[in-house]
């Protein structure tokens, strides 16, 4: 049971929710864990988009399973009152969640009701992501921007695992050399560097990236996809991944699938080197 954080800096667009929805989507296809991807966004749709489609009623899901209606009607907001009144148990997080593979993959969606509401709401992120490790092999956060310095500085902190997210700019890496000399969280070893819309064939390659940085291990990398980066925005990243799951390296999405793979790999087994 582990928490798994999803960070950058805000201040850019990193790919990161886009690289979340296809490590959570390959870790619970080729995994046998029990998974939880919590949005902590507000009005974020880009989550939701890569997983199923807005203001439709029906959809013909195959292997994924049905959506609660609680989930449809609350989400967070349901969860939050919930934990208010000290009646919220882990196996409970359940019933607020949309399932996408069934107990595979379930997702807490952004806060789509009032900025009023949401900002009491992101109060509650630390302990509700601390209740649900409890009950899910992996929960896995989606640090938006949004939630105040301290309260995302706590749930850093209670992760065991954060993901940093980073542009293949050379900007982006200078500004994350910059920003880990004065968050100290960001030196340790349970930070893994993450490079989306990954670009082979630019200057700043994987092996360039990790030189210049000083890492002792190769950084991950999310490469860009077309028919990725198509998926998100049908609801299809998880018939896409199922879809090519005997996609050889020859194939023009082989470097993609090996690259996720490799990042997977990569989180599983800095997971269990912290232990």
């Amino acid at each position: 049971m582990s928490i798994v954080t999803f960070w950058n800096n805000g201040k850019e667009q990193t790919g990161k929710t886009l690289s979340l929805a296809a490590i959570s989507t390959h870790l619970a296809v080729e995994h046998n864990y029990r998974i939880l991807v919590i949005s902590t966004g507000y009005h974020d749709e880009n989550l939701d988009n890569c997983f199923w489609e807005a203001k439709k009623v029906k959809r013909n899901l195959g292997l994924f399973g049905p959506n609660t209606n609680v989930a449809m009607q609350e989400g967070i907001s349901g969860l939050t009152r919930m934990m208010k009144s000290n009646k919220l148990s882990p196996d409970q997080i359940t019933n607020y969640t949309k399932i996408i593979l069934k107990d595979r993959l379930e997702i807490l969606p952004t806060y789509k009701g009032e900025k009023g509401e949401y900002n009491d709401i992101r109060r509650y992120y630390p302990d509700i992501i601390n209740l649900a490790n409890n009950y899910y092999d992996l929960v896995l956060v989606d640090l938006d921007k949004q939630v105040q310095d301290d309260i995302a500085d706590l749930i850093m902190e209670n992760s065991n695992l954060i993901v940093a997210n980073l542009s293949q700019r050379l900007t982006s890496i200078n500004s994350f050399m910059e920003l880990r000399e004065e968050k100290p969280i960001l030196k340790s070893k349970k930070v893994l560097l993450l490079i989306g819309r990954y670009d082979k064939y630019s200057k700043y390659n994987i092996k360039n990236i990790t030189r210049y940085l000083g890492e002792r291990n190769k950084v991950s990398t999310l490469p860009y996809n077309t028919l990725f980066f198509e998926a998100c925005e049908e609801a299809k990243v998880p018939d896409l991944f199922l879809n090519l799951r005997k996609t050889g390296e020859d194939d023009r999405n082989g470097f993609f699938l090996a690259e996720v793979k490799r990042t997977v790999d990569n989180i599983i087994y800095r997971l269990e080197d912290l232990r």
